[in-house]
């Protein structure tokens, strides 16, 4: 059998999309948020002279709200009131142990267990491997987690969620006569609402074990994560809406938002240099500028059209009360305007909409809609249903809290039809636990 093997060149056109560093650089951009940004900004100025940051000197938005302006010699200036979070935990925790205990070998083995401390306030290492560890008796090392536990914050040195609550309630005047007790004997029945045995054990009536566990709910779990976090105060929004009557503007927020300018006069004098790799260097560097420069300016572009969009579909959100919203997809948008769906999905998320009653991310606009019967043609949004079991269940008897199932009866009086099994999920969306879970006993 021959084998023949035939080479030909052919020449073929091919179209394809090429991913260059500059596109997906492009395409990150679209996704900073403003801080994010202006990092990526500052960063690329460090690598390139000829790109000068201008200062922006202006306010960001208090707690989601309108941007208000601060005098520095007031005395409620609220930039005084963030806590100031610098200090770790375990810093916060030395200082305390130099403070209070004397220096001795018991002193020693407290600042042993410190360095077990994870960043909720929790121990991590078991008694019986701290003393192997240290070389220690393990009732010394009982001891020195007993100097530990009364440091602050209360709950510090827990090694799991039932002592953490016990040490809190442990030094809270405050607390219902019984709480630590029922922690200690019958935290599972108290967490299981088993309540009926937990009065039965300790001779108490219902409400006063309900009274334990509203207690106990404004506890902290966590007692070591207030430290060595930046609190998210400030925002700042892409887009302001200026409502005048029945008119919406659409604006850019140009506050704090990165300023950059083209370093002209060093350009020129690195440009009349004869070395060429000098000139090719800044040459480089201008483009590198131009690119930025023009990113940057159709990001802004980008979310201004999608927000302009956003706000002609939600109309009534901005002018009527209750602020309804309307069924509203990334698809549609990006038909609208043209664009891919992942550019909507990039250009919505982490960007704000400032408005005279609040900021709002653009992303909460979107929901999808749900039919309000077989015979009705008119849909409500997701969010919209969400409003009416909330409403549905806040006004609910406590003593005799509303099912899933009695809730998917009631939301189809209001020609809302949908299965149980989507009220158990946006009820879980809200935060709402399950009827079982909602019962009170002190109504």
């Amino acid at each position: 059998m021959k084998f023949e093997q035939h080479l030909s060149q052919q020449q073929k056109q091919v179209q394809k999309l090429a991913m260059t560093q500059q596109l997906q650089q492009s395409i990150q951009v679209l996704q900073y948020n403003t801080e994010e940004l202006q990092t990526f900004i500052e960063n690329k100025a460090l690598e390139n002279p000829l790109i000068e940051l201008q200062p922006n000197h202006s306010d960001y938005t208090y707690s989601g709200s309108r941007s208000t302006q601060y005098n520095n010699e007031k005395e409620s200036n609220l930039m005084n009131q963030i806590p100031d979070s610098s200090i770790s935990l375990f810093e916060y925790l030395i200082d305390q142990i130099h403070l209070n205990y004397r220096d001795t070998y018991l002193r020693t083995l407290v600042m042993f267990l410190t360095e077990f401390i994870d960043l909720n306030g929790y121990l991590t290492i078991s008694l019986e491997e701290a003393a192997e560890n240290a070389g220690a008796e393990e009732i010394e090392m009982l001891d020195a987690l007993t100097l530990l536990q009364q440091l602050d914050p209360a709950g510090i040195g827990a090694r799991d969620l039932r002592e953490c609550l016990m040490l809190q309630t442990e030094r809270d005047d405050q607390a219902p006569v019984l709480a630590y007790i029922v922690l200690e004997e019958e935290f599972t029945a108290l967490a299981n609402r088993k309540w009926a045995d937990i009065s039965k054990k300790f001779e108490i009536e219902l409400t006063e074990v309900q009274e334990i566990f509203d207690y106990i709910q404004t506890l902290t779990p966590s007692p070591g994560s207030i430290f060595g976090s930046t609190l998210g105060i400030y925002i700042r929004p892409d887009l302001k809406v200026k409502i005048e009557g029945d008119q919406l503007i659409v604006i850019s927020n140009k506050e704090g938002a990165p300023q950059i300018r083209f370093q002209e006069a060093y350009f020129k004098k690195m440009e009349e240099t004869k070395d060429k790799e000098v000139q090719e260097y800044i040459s480089e560097k201008k483009k590198d500028f131009e690119w930025l420069q023009k990113t940057v300016a159709q990001r802004g572009d980008t979310i201004l059209r999608v927000g302009k969009e956003i706000v002609a579909r939600q109309k009534d959100f901005f002018l009527k009360p209750g602020r309804p919203i309307k069924p509203m997809t990334l698809k549609e948008i990006a038909q609208d305007l043209d664009i891919h769906e992942s550019t909507v999905s990039r250009t919505v998320n982490g960007k704000y909409l400032e408005t005279n009653f609040g900021s709002f991310e653009l992303r909460s606009f979107f929901s999808q809609g749900l039919s309000r019967g077989a015979d009705s043609k008119e849909e409500m949004s997701a969010i919209d249903v969400k409003k009416f079991i909330q409403q549905l269940i806040d006004e609910e008897d406590k003593a005799k809290p509303i099912s899933d199932q009695k809730l998917v009866e009631l939301l189809k009086e209001k020609k809302i039809e949908i299965a149980r099994r989507t009220v158990a999920k946006y009820r879980e969306a809200l935060n709402i636990p399950a009827s079982s879970k909602r019962k009170r006993y002190d109504y």
